[in-house]
């Protein structure tokens, strides 16, 4: 009875074990089935376009294209470019004010994969160019679409995107050499930071800061918590206010603050 008993309890065990793995292995395929291939979803580019005349921040390097083969002599075409790393759409890395700070290459590809949610304050910025993105403001979108995400990707939609094509208004640099735009309050930064934990600030302007904003409160707000900034997007008036997912493109420039990079977010398809 007893050697019975042991085999039927070794096969009950080896039943129990098969069912377990069947089911596993069941929810794991259907779990795939469930997810859309990312071919299905929509992507939008948050790039702006890269020409000579592109809007630069005062005092910035140029933007240079030299071509250096030719069809005619070389029988391929390649240009030399010369670019600041904070020039067009991109990326700042903590080192770009703090000294000792993480840089571009200290960024693993992991990291810069975010969940995006967007704050339209284009109302507010076009009635003032020097709006800051307040506590309050940022309890009202919550209140409207829920919580941020940890570690995402806080993007603020100004309007400015539409200024590109016109350096001097995206600029808005008035007589006495300060600049307008608008941007997130450190105060709203820090409390994201604190309630939220997110990794990453992001504008169609060409700072998180407002543009007369000397102190750059919301970017040390920003590294001082080992994240990342995103400047100079556009495509932001497709984007949904939450479910997007941004992919920064920048490039690993070792001991770099960053970089010039191809933004591109991932919306996925309605239920």
């Amino acid at each position: 009875m007893k050697r019975f008993a042991s085999v039927l309890l070794g096969v009950g065990i080896v039943v129990l074990s098969v069912f377990a793995l069947s089911s596993g292995m069941f929810s794991s395929a259907q779990a795939r089935q469930n997810v859309p291939p990312l071919t299905q979803w929509q992507v939008i580019d948050l790039t702006q376009p890269m020409a000579l005349d592109l809007p630069l921040w005062p005092g910035d390097p140029a933007f240079e294209v030299e071509a250096v083969a030719s069809y005619a002599e070389d029988e391929y075409f390649i240009n030399r470019i010369s670019i600041g790393e904070h020039s067009g759409t991109h990326w700042g890395t903590p080192n770009t004010f703090i000294e000792g700070a993480r840089s571009a290459d200290m960024f693993s590809a992991e990291e810069l994969v975010l969940p995006a949610v967007v704050i339209d304050i284009t109302d507010k910025a076009a009635e003032d160019a020097d709006y800051r993105l307040s506590v309050e403001d940022v309890q009202a979108w919550v209140e409207a679409n829920g919580a941020i995400p940890e570690g995402a990707a806080v993007i603020l939609y100004t309007g400015w995107q539409d200024r590109w094509d016109d350096a001097a208004a995206f600029i808005n640099e008035d007589a006495d050499g300060i600049m307008h735009w608008p941007g997130f309050s450190a105060e709203a930064v820090e409390y994201m930071i604190q309630e939220y934990g997110i990794g990453a600030l992001g504008t169609d302007t060409h700072g998180a800061d407002p543009g007369n904003d000397e102190e750059f409160g919301a970017s040390f707000a920003m590294y001082d918590a080992d994240g990342i900034i995103l400047e100079c997007l556009a495509g932001l008036d497709g984007m949904p206010a939450t479910g997007a997912t941004v992919v920064v493109g920048g490039l690993p420039i070792e001991g770099g603050s960053g970089s010039p990079a191809r933004v591109l977010a991932f919306v996925p398809p309605a239920e």
